[in-house]
C-alpha cells in the first residue's frame, strides 16, 4: 500500500459557511475563483469537462450535501484519476475551507510546494469574492 505525502490547504472567510458551501459548491462558480478551471466547466451528462493548464479533464462532482463536502474527482485524458478532498467547515460565525493536496508519485518536492502555493491562491480568491 502507498500513502502519498500530503497537506491540507485551509483559509479562513468571514461568512457563513452555509453561504460559502453554496457558492463554491456551483460548477459555474468555480472558474471566478480555482485557476486551474480557468476556461469554464462545461456540463457533460452528470460530470463537467474542463480545459485548463494541465489538459482537458472530466470533473465528478459529489452530490449535494449538509456537510460541507465539495470533494471532486479529476480524470485527466491520460487515464489519471486525481481525487481532491474539499471541505467547507463552520468556524464560529464564519467558514473554513480545507483542501487536502496529494502529491502524487511523479511530483517532486518543488512542485509539491509550488502546487500548495497555487491552492492558496485559488482559496484567497474565493475568500475575496465571499467577502465582499
Amino acid at each position: 500500500m502507498t500513502v502519498m505525502k500530503s497537506r491540507i490547504v485551509h483559509i479562513s472567510i468571514e461568512r457563513s459557511w452555509r453561504d460559502v458551501y453554496a457558492f463554491a459548491a456551483k460548477p459555474e462558480n468555480m472558474p471566478l475563483w480555482a485557476s486551474g478551471l480557468s476556461s469554464g466547466l462545461e456540463p457533460d451528462g452528470t460530470d463537467w469537462i474542463t480545459s485548463g493548464p494541465l489538459g482537458n479533464a472530466r470533473v465528478t462532482f459529489t452530490p449535494p450535501n449538509d456537510f460541507g463536502v465539495l470533494d471532486h474527482l479529476v480524470t485527466m485524458e491520460s487515464g489519471l484519476k486525481v481525487h481532491n478532498a474539499l471541505r467547507v467547515v463552520p468556524n464560529g460565525d464564519g467558514a473554513e475551507v480545507m483542501f487536502t493536496l496529494l502529491k502524487l508519485p511523479d511530483m517532486n518536492d518543488e512542485r509539491f510546494a509550488s502546487d500548495a502555493e497555487w491552492v492558496k491562491k485559488d482559496l484567497q480568491a474565493l475568500k475575496t469574492i465571499l467577502e465582499e
